[in-house]
């Protein structure tokens, strides 16, 4: 079971790496001065990835648990 805590805490890292990467993404875009309308085209294109980003951080979270529990 400790593979299984390790795979989770690999999933968790990535998910989280996305996260920096969308908050990152998100300040980019408020810095490039765009309009109300551009700037919201370019936060729908960030959504899903943070969606996926914050899935995948849960789930990695869970095998954590998973991992423990089954020790």
């Amino acid at each position: 079971m400790e593979m299984l805590i390790w795979l989770g805490a690999a999933v968790t890292l990535a998910g989280l790496a996305l996260l920096v990467w969308c908050i990152l993404r998100v300040i980019r875009a408020r810095r490039a001065g765009l309009s109300d309308d551009e700037l919201r085209a370019a936060l729908q294109k960030i959504l899903p990835v943070n969606t996926g980003a914050l899935f995948l951080s849960v789930i990695g979270l869970m095998l954590v648990v998973l991992g423990i529990a089954l020790s």
